[in-house]
């Protein structure tokens, strides 16, 4: 069997989203004959509250190394946890792959610093590597043009830096295809001699089976009769306040259609451990709906807290950005809940494929920031087809064959077959 070396800077019990990237990774690659290695800091060093029932979702047999790193100084001069354990990362990840022959290093970005590590690592032990990228690196964000500010420093830092880390780099992948589409034309000398391919994040169908076994129930909120709940969970990116405020607008036009309807936002403070750092609450204030159509729990809850509430409402709500890579990786859990989904995401996400071809819900699919109004004209329009789909819906008709393909065993199965090509 061969041996790939992943660096995972935050792994379970971390609660953040980009963990099940490697998690679901490790699980699988043993099946399509790679072993992995976990190479992650220690929890004691994060940030967030960690998340124990994660760490029951893991292989039982599978391999981790885990590293010290800086602690976070008060004030919070460094917090990107890629850059306080780099050197520890590094130390330990040379001395893996050449005492244990590894075959191959994997490193799924954020932390984007970790991405150095492959150009280092590729030097000092002539393994070959690989970076995946669940978020865009060199990504332009709301402050990124205001010249000498946090965001814009940080945007100039990544476009320095992608080109070195890049530079021996074996393969490349990405969320979806816009996630790196930018490294190919910012490094056109790559195309050659790397491979290239999108993998979505990949639904798990054993992880809400285990959600029975934890006894976990949902605590946020309860179950009304006389209500259509729907819930959003996650992290609540800058570009979507452009669509919900069309959404909202909507919403408040022809109120009295609503007034059966929650939708319930679930983890979308703007930090993420403060139970006050509304994000949704401001924008659903101004249009008149806070706590009678729209509510939000800022605090991010434990990831099978998550699927316990998904379970427990009666659709799922999904809400893209303007940018055209986006494509949410909430879907698949979505899905996965068996219940009807309502989406606005935009017409080049890939999340708008993956929905209707599954059969899976409705979605409101629109053509960029210029397009925008598009989701205030038509919203209202959509949800009376969904109201009425939700009350035809059953289970059975999601397509689950088409849905395979998007399984986290599927989308392992491709890496695999990419890892083979490069290591034969």
């Amino acid at each position: 069997m061969k041996k790939i070396l992943i660096i995972s800077p935050h792994f379970p019990p971390s609660n953040l989203a980009a963990v099940h990237r490697s998690r679901l990774f490790a699980q699988h690659l043993p099946t399509y004959a790679w072993q992995p290695t976990i190479l992650t800091v220690h929890e004691k060093y994060y940030e967030e509250k960690p998340d124990w029932n994660l760490v029951k979702l893991l292989p039982p047999n599978l391999r981790i190394e885990k590293v010290n790193a800086l602690p976070v100084t008060h004030p919070r001069l460094i917090g990107d946890i890629g850059l306080r354990g780099f050197f520890q990362l590094f130390n330990r990840a040379r001395s893996v792959i050449k005492n244990e022959k590894m075959d191959f290093l994997f490193i799924p970005v954020p932390s984007f610093y970790c991405a150095l590590l492959g150009r280092w690592l590729h030097a000092a032990t002539g393994i070959p590597y690989g970076i995946d990228y669940i978020d865009p690196w060199v990504h332009h964000f709301p402050g990124s043009d205001k010249i000498f500010s946090r965001h814009w420093l940080s945007t100039k830092i990544a476009a320095l830096l992608e080109p070195v880390a890049v530079k021996k780099v074996s393969m490349i992948t990405g969320v979806a295809a816009g996630y790196y589409k930018g490294v190919i034309e910012r490094n056109p000398k790559l195309t050659p001699h790397v491979l290239f391919d999108a993998m979505p994040y990949g639904g798990e169908k054993t992880d809400h089976e285990k959600i029975k076994m934890l006894t976990l129930s949902p605590a946020l909120f309860t179950k009304k009769s006389n209500k259509i709940q729907l819930l959003y969970a996650g992290a609540f990116l800058p570009r979507a306040y452009l669509v919900l405020d069309q959404m909202f607008g909507a919403i408040q036009r022809d109120q009295q259609l609503f007034t059966d309807v929650e939708f319930h936002f679930i983890g979308t403070g703007k930090k993420t451990d403060d139970p006050l750092s509304f994000s949704i609450k401001p924008l659903a204030a101004q249009y008149g709906l806070w706590q009678t159509i729209v509510f939000e729990y800022p605090q991010r809850i434990p990831y099978l807290d998550v699927l316990v509430h998904l379970n427990n409402v009666d659709a799922v709500f999904i809400l893209g950005s303007t940018e055209p890579h986006y494509t949410p990786s909430k879907i698949y859990q979505a899905i996965l809940s068996e219940k009807p989904v309502l989406a606005i995401l935009h017409q080049q996400s890939s999340g708008t494929q993956v929905i209707e071809n599954a059969n899976a819900g409705l979605v409101l699919a629109f053509n960029g920031i210029e397009d925008i109004e598009t989701v205030g004209k038509k919203f209202t329009q959509v949800w009376k087809k969904f109201e009425a789909y939700i009350k035809s819906f059953h289970p059975i008709e999601i397509n689950m064959e088409v849905f395979e393909k998007y399984s986290a065993s599927a989308v392992t199965k491709q890496l695999a077959a990419m890892l083979n090509k490069i290591v034969p």
